[in-house]
């Protein structure tokens, strides 16, 4: 789906109850929608993430954004020297290393078409 003021989600198909169920990405408090058909899914998606903004000045809360560009990341010994040999390879740090080398596979993953959806 399209972000939506900031905010990203995920869409999974319940055969059972033959409805869209959708979630929130990138934070802690729990966001979902559902629809009937994907023509409804944008709606139910724009209309929970005004719900929630909403409640949140409503409550006097600051309401949680997503994706805040800190990524926590654990790897294997051996990774980690490799990672750190080739940031170093191209003179940059490892930060900017693997924020390259990640977007770039991402986007190569998402222009493949090869997305799979989560059924229940």
């Amino acid at each position: 789906m399209k972000a939506y003021k900031g905010y990203q989600a995920v869409v999974s198909f319940d055969e059972d109850a033959l409805l869209f169920h959708g979630d929130v990405l990138g934070i802690r408090d729990v966001i979902t929608f559902q629809a009937k058909t994907a023509k409804e899914l944008p709606k139910a998606f724009h209309d929970s993430v005004d719900d929630y903004l909403n409640w949140a000045a409503e409550d006097g809360f600051t309401p949680q954004k997503p994706y805040s560009g800190k990524l926590a990341f654990r790897t294997t010994p051996e990774h980690h020297r490799l990672i750190t040999e080739a940031a170093s390879a191209e003179a940059r740090s490892i930060n900017q290393w693997m924020d390259d080398v990640l977007a770039a596979a991402a986007q190569a993953t998402l222009a493949s078409g090869t997305r799979k959806i989560k059924t229940s």
